[in-house]
């Protein structure tokens, strides 16, 4: 057995804030690809959405194949500063840059033109960023073995994740994408696009260091790597693969890539819809986004009582299904003409608290879906003798991203089936493409959404299991 340390159950609060507070980066990162990359290089910057959604998956891709590898090194690398925060450290400075010119084209570039750009700006920012988040992330499983801790620190990391993703586009909805006097809808503003970045760029690069210098502290209490030997590629990738090697690993695995395929398509088109399906205008915009802190509020309350009561597998699906089944219910609606017209007073207000409920329920998903994976590490160590915190972490991570590229190049799909016409404003959309899109969209998301309940649903490490994993290894 490696010569871990003993974990303490109780992790202090102020630690658990500086734990959670560092994925505000990988959230305002995640909040723009996710909500304003396709809209705005497709509608705004002239490139054709197919491109778009190509550029996403490449990124997507070259940054995927490094996540096992950049979570096997930092489960194995040796300093005075860990095994983890020499990463968190390394990766502020240049993370921050790349995203900065991610919204700051070059002028001299315009339309499709800028597709080599894009691909390269996106490779940048996915790649810096998994350098902080999967160490940063792994750190869970070192700082706690308790079952239901676990699922209350990363409570604070996604209601951090999600606060700070939220934040920062209703802050650019409300203050810097405006309307102007030659542009009338502030998302088609390009200087306020780069505002974005900029400002973006500052607040990724203080959640990284402040979160690397509040958790600097635990390094003395963290465990130590494993033993030297010589690494070649054939003992990296077999020990990945031996570490990776259960059924409750690939049941997470399988469900992260059904859900990462519905992410992708639901993030792709939630612009779309609230801009043209329901036509909100950007303040109405900015307020759904603004109340999805509440919903992280709602899933940071809610994630360790369910935790509690019936276990992380048995609540992460109650929660998935009750969830996903909300989230198309108002479109399904609008088709059957049970929904208030687009313009009608009482059509937001609904809308509004079905998002908030809706998005609170998915947040608690994820959470125990998190907390389900740092439960593996002892499960893995038993069979292995090695603590691979970060291989587990990187490896979901992975299925996420490689996918996710797939998910939004089906949102291009949906769009370029229900002919979606390019530069659109709102109200001009034929009312056979509205339809058309709801058709494709619906039926999509609520499929693959249930696939990925349906995988979980063979994850076998539960409170019971876990304790035996923990007496295991102490009696080692």
């Amino acid at each position: 057995m490696s010569d871990a340390k003993q974990l303490t159950k109780q992790v202090p609060v102020w630690s658990k804030v500086a734990y959670g507070f560092g994925s505000v980066a990988y959230g305002v990162k995640d909040n723009g690809f996710n909500y304003f990359f396709l809209i705005f290089y497709s509608q705004v910057m002239g490139v054709d959405a197919y491109l778009v959604a190509l550029a996403l998956m490449i990124a997507m891709g070259v940054d995927a194949l490094s996540d096992p590898l950049i979570g096997y090194f930092s489960d194995n690398t040796r300093s005075r500063w860990g095994r983890r925060h020499p990463y968190m450290y390394f990766a502020a400075i240049p993370v921050s840059i790349a995203y900065y010119l991610m919204w700051n084209p070059p002028g001299s570039l315009e339309g499709n033109d800028l597709f080599p750009f894009i691909v390269t700006v996106a490779i940048l920012v996915r790649t810096l960023i998994t350098l902080y988040e999967i160490p940063s992330s792994a750190l869970v499983a070192e700082m706690t073995d308790d079952y239901d801790e676990r699922t209350s620190m990363l409570s604070y990391r996604y209601f951090f994740g999600w606060t700070g993703g939220t934040i920062m586009s209703a802050l650019a909805l409300a203050f810097l994408l405006v309307p102007t006097e030659e542009i009338k809808d502030g998302m088609f503003n390009v200087a306020g696009h780069g505002q974005v970045g900029f400002v973006a760029a500052c607040v990724i690069f203080t959640a990284i260091i402040c979160s690397a210098l509040g958790t600097h502290r635990q390094i003395p209490n963290l465990n130590p790597p494993p033993p030297k030997r010589k690494m070649t590629i054939k003992r990296i990738y077999g020990e990945i693969f031996e570490t990776l090697a259960t059924g409750s690993f690939a049941a997470l695995f399988v469900s992260a890539l059904f859900g990462s395929i519905a992410t992708g398509v639901a993030a792709g088109l939630s612009y779309y819809i609230s801009t043209f399906y329901w036509e909100f205008t950007t303040q109405e915009i900015g307020i759904l986004s603004i109340t999805v802190v509440l919903s992280a509020l709602i899933g940071f309350l809610l994630a360790p009582i369910v935790s509690r009561k019936i276990g992380k597998r048995k609540g992460a699906m109650a929660v998935g299904i009750l969830a996903f089944t909300i989230n198309p219910l108002p479109i399904v609606l609008r088709m059957l003409g049970w929904m208030p017209e687009n313009g009608d007073p009482m059509l937001f207000p609904i809308i509004l608290i079905v998002n908030t409920l809706d998005v609170g329920l998915i947040v608690t998903y994820q959470i125990l879906a998190a907390s389900m994976i740092a439960d593996l590490v002892e499960d893995s160590e038993i069979r292995t003798a090695r603590r691979s915190e970060g291989v587990f972490f990187a490896s979901v991570t992975f299925v996420r991203k490689v996918v996710q590229g797939f998910g939004a190049m089906m949102a291009a799909t949906i769009l370029t089936l229900s002919e979606f016409p390019v530069g659109a404003t709102p109200g001009t959309v034929p009312e056979e493409a509205l339809i058309t899109f709801a058709l494709y969209y619906v039926p999509t998301v609520f499929t693959v959404w249930m696939l990925m309940i349906f995988s979980i649903s063979f994850y076998q490490v539960d409170r019971e299991k876990h304790q035996q994993n923990l007496e295991s290894l102490g009696r080692r």
